[in-house]
């Protein structure tokens, strides 16, 4: 066990042990308990044997039991045979409650570091994200979580309690015959040895299991995702032969793991044999010769039980116990990670915001030194409709992930109401913004939930106000269950436009200062096109708008039409104007369908 696993370790559990330390005192105190009615057991026989039957005299220390001896040899017997039931009786009461409060510590400690962990990567920058594969935080999550709290719940204190045997064993057999000590310390390297062996190879094993485990993770969440695309282009064959191979290389790593344990504890019984071999030999010529009795004899054989049974199990303890290093390492891997985006200590929350807009010399990359954005700026007034066009990879996305402080920029600023949006709280700033993207993301639960998503507070009144809003409610009351409908993932069991419906309805019961929508028509037939128009006119109305289309219908009418080629901003103004005075524009136009009338004017006369 290294200096770094230990650290790691310490960091990852540290503040959670520190939180259960009393269980933790009464959890040793039965370990302590276990570990000395271990060392009474093999005392019985030898006093049975040597002073009751064989009269032997009675050691100084066990002189509280003359007037026992006293009594008559049967009573004796019966007694001390009783104490036999005794010592097991308190063993295993001491062992009961240490099981009961370790398996109770090791469930809360792992179920609130889960918690902590699934915070910790929820506060982690979308720049985390996108390095990160989701089936390695998925492993992380539940698979280290889940070994670390078996090793609490089955091995914790485990260890300590048979390395404290081992050395009472230990102080035992040197009082009784040190000779018969030292033959059985011959043999302690090479146990420690074996163990020492073992360890490593399965921190090693631990370690690629896990990352097998991750590539299949992930290999699982790709297929899942993208069914739809398998099933389409035929290659569910394809993506079988490659989850099997990624199986079987788990498959593989487990099965040598498992062999690597097996030869081990092979290895620690062969080990042990040989060592009880040589000390029932040697202590029996002892015996003949009259320098040792038959109870020492015993108590040895006994304690050598006792000695070599806690070094087999502590061989399958180094196992877990590995697997909980190596678990608690990626975990502690993923917590020393730092946000991104923080809040400043003097952050305000952005309330009751007008919605002006202002982008003073935005420069960004995405960590690869290749400019997304360069030397952005423009203002966008309050209440004002901005239409954000340009050609795929222009940097539109990335300009609204800017403001909704999804990332930072390497270069200016951002502000709204003229106030830094670093100024801002963060949860508060996101609240002030509403988004509707070109895939509505709904969550598998309730309608009510996803549209109360935005509004976690609302109340069933809000939310089939925003419903109708958002020309929802009607589909919505055809449904079974209605608002109570529970949707697939992602809303797979909705067409796109009920979707993107309940998505204007999210963003609406929210009533934010700001919306973002992002190719909100993509996809959807001329018929569903219009119900979504009319509820997004109703949406928009009296609020700042920032329009990401490709539709040019869609520009025609806005207040502002922002223009971005290449990172930067080559045109403001309205499409007209453009038209007429930016040739780049107007290439850029041409190469699109046929602009037809303004939508938003026609829908917002009709609302």
């Amino acid at each position: 066990m290294t200096k770094h696993e230990v650290s790691a370790f310490l960091r990852t559990v540290g503040p959670q042990l520190r939180q259960v330390r009393g269980s933790l005192v009464m959890a040793s105190l039965c370990m302590v308990g276990l570990t000395l009615t271990d060392l009474l057991r093999p005392w019985p026989l030898k006093i049975i044997f040597d002073h009751i039957l064989l009269d032997k005299p009675l050691p100084a220390f066990l002189a509280f039991l003359h007037p026992l001896l006293s009594s008559g040899k049967i009573m004796a017997v019966v007694v001390v045979s009783s104490a036999v039931v005794l010592i097991a009786a308190l063993g295993g009461l001491f062992s009961y409650f240490q099981v009961s409060i370790t398996a109770g510590v090791g469930n809360q400690i792992v179920s609130t570091l889960r918690v902590e962990l699934f915070a910790h990567l929820q506060r982690l920058s979308l720049s985390f994200h996108n390095r990160a594969h989701s089936g390695e935080l998925l492993t992380k999550l539940a698979g280290d979580t889940a070994t670390m709290r078996d090793v609490f719940a089955e091995s914790a204190l485990t260890f300590t309690s048979q390395v404290l045997t081992v050395i009472g064993v230990f102080a035992i057999m040197f009082a009784v015959n040190w000779k018969l000590a030292l033959i059985v310390l011959a043999t302690f390297p090479l146990l420690v040895g074996n163990l020492v062996r073992l360890y490593r190879r399965s921190r090693t094993s631990a370690r690629k299991q896990r990352q097998k485990e991750e590539k299949m993770a992930s290999r699982l969440n790709e297929a899942f995702s993208t069914v739809l695309l398998v099933q389409a282009f035929g290659r569910e064959r394809h993506e079988h032969e490659r989850f099997v191979a990624e199986n079987a290389g788990h498959l593989a790593e487990s099965m040598g793991h498992v062999r690597h344990e097996a030869v081990a504890t092979r290895a620690q019984e062969i080990i042990g044999a040989v060592g009880t071999c040589a000390v029932v030999l040697f202590g029996a010529l002892q015996v003949l010769q009259g320098d040792m009795t038959p109870g020492s004899i015993l108590l040895f054989t006994a304690y050598l039980h006792s000695l070599y049974r806690p070094m087999r199990n502590l061989t399958k303890l180094s196992a877990g116990l590995s697997k909980a290093m190596v678990s608690a390492g990626r975990i502690a891997e993923v917590l020393v990670v730092e946000p991104d985006i923080v809040d400043d200590p003097a952050a305000i929350a952005a309330s009751n915001l007008r919605g002006e807009i202002t982008f003073h010399e935005v420069s960004f990359d995405y960590g690869d030194g290749n400019d997304v954005l360069r030397d952005v700026s423009c203002t966008v007034g309050a209440g004002q409709y901005v239409a954000l066009v340009g050609m795929s990879g222009s940097g539109k996305s990335t300009l609204v992930s800017l403001l909704l402080r999804l990332y930072d920029p390497q270069a200016g600023s951002i502000s709204i109401d003229g106030v830094n949006i670093k100024n801002y709280r963060r949860e508060s700033l996101r609240a002030a913004i509403g988004i509707v993207l070109q895939e509505s993301m709904l969550r598998g639960a309730s309608i009510r939930e996803n549209i109360a998503y935005g509004k976690p507070e609302a109340t069933m009144e809000e939310i089939v106000a925003a419903a109708k809003a958002a020309n929802a409610h009607d589909f919505i009351q055809r449904l079974e269950d209605r608002y109570d409908t529970v949707i697939a993932e992602r809303g797979a069991t909705l067409s796109g436009g009920q979707r993107q419906r309940i998505a204007i309805a999210r963003a609406m019961i929210r009533n934010p200062a700001i919306l973002i929508l992002d190719e909100p028509m993509t996809g959807l037939d001329r018929q569903t096109e219009a119900t979504v128009r009319q509820a997004l006119a109703r949406l928009i109305a009296g609020k700042t708008c920032l329009l990401i289309t490709h539709d040019l219908q869609a520009v025609t009418g806005a207040d502002v039409v922002l223009f971005l080629h290449g990172g930067r901003l080559v045109a403001r103004g309205r499409h007209n104007e453009l038209m007429a005075a930016n040739r780049q524009y107007r290439e850029f136009c041409e190469g699109r369908r046929t602009i037809r009338p303004d939508w938003r004017a026609r829908e917002q006369a009709q609302v």
